[in-house]
């Protein structure tokens, strides 16, 4: 018996399995069991050494996935859609404050999962009932917020390329403005931001980097030593290693490499690894 992982879909996070089937390959499509229901899942992980004893793994793949349950999940994503209307007329009626993002049908169609985002807690228990009442299955719905929605819709970046986190991200990184203020980019909200309006999940790809190459470097507007005299530090680029002086006895700006300054940077507090 191996352990594989699998996602639900593109960019989700990766759940682990046990299985006992043999000639089973990445990409291969399964049935799981997930939060009591049935669900199709994709392989992404197949693991048969010693790691996977590692894993905290409960349940077991039900089987591969059929022509049957390939139906099914056509048929499910359709009525999810019609289901869609349905409910935001029901949230019209009921005067509710909430956006309806996603709707959808488990594999077995034993639940409905309905996402949604609100500035508000929603008193939602009338409206469950009567949803419950028209799909005849159980209702749950689920409070997401603007990054989650991001997620499921996707959409084009500033950089002009799919979101990462639709594409890719399992799970969403911390990021801070320390990180944009790290690499100098523009705080203009606009130029950070995400669709979403939080701050770009990439400025954390680049980070370390950055913090890594500043180590060595001092900051702007410190008094230095240079091979030429006394200086003030006044512009840095981070990426090509490079310091621009102010040299207080020409009154001119000399450009050094990292590494020509670096014997008379001792006096200088640099910044802890």
């Amino acid at each position: 018996m191996s352990v594989v992982g699998v996602r639900l879909k593109e960019a989700g996070r990766i759940l682990y399995y046990r299985t006992t089937i043999d000639d089973i390959q990445i990409d291969d499509y399964v049935v799981i069991p997930w939060q009591q229901c049935e669900e199709m899942a994709y392989v992404v992980q197949i693991k048969t050494d010693d790691s996977a004893d590692e894993l905290e793994v409960d349940e077991t793949v039900i089987r591969r996935a059929t022509e049957d349950d390939f139906f099914q999940l056509k048929r499910n994503k359709e009525d999810a859609q019609t289901a869609i209307t349905i409910t935001n007329e029901k949230i019209n009626d009921y005067q509710l404050d909430m956006k309806l993002i996603e709707i959808e049908y488990t594999l077995d169609r034993n639940k409905m999962l309905f996402y949604f985002t609100s500035d508000n807690r929603v008193d939602f228990r009338q409206l469950v009932k009567e949803l419950a009442s028209i799909f005849k299955t159980r209702i749950e719905l689920r409070q997401i917020g603007v990054r989650d929605e991001a997620k499921r819709l996707g959409g084009i970046g500033p950089c002009g390329r799919p979101l990462c986190c639709h594409t890719f991200l399992g799970d969403f990184v911390p990021v801070s403005i320390k990180m944009a203020k790290s690499q100098e980019l523009s705080l203009n909200p606009s130029k950070i931001s995400g669709l979403c309006g939080r701050l770009m999940c990439c400025l954390q790809y680049e980070d370390e980097v950055y913090e890594q190459l500043k180590v060595y470097m001092p900051d702007r507007h410190d008094v230095i030593q240079t091979p030429e005299g006394e200086g003030t530090v006044v512009d840095l680029n981070i990426l090509k290693q490079t310091i621009k002086v102010s040299l207080a006895e020409h009154a001119n700006l000399v450009e050094y490499k990292l590494e020509e300054l670096l014997p008379y940077l001792e006096g200088v507090e640099l910044r802890d690894e």
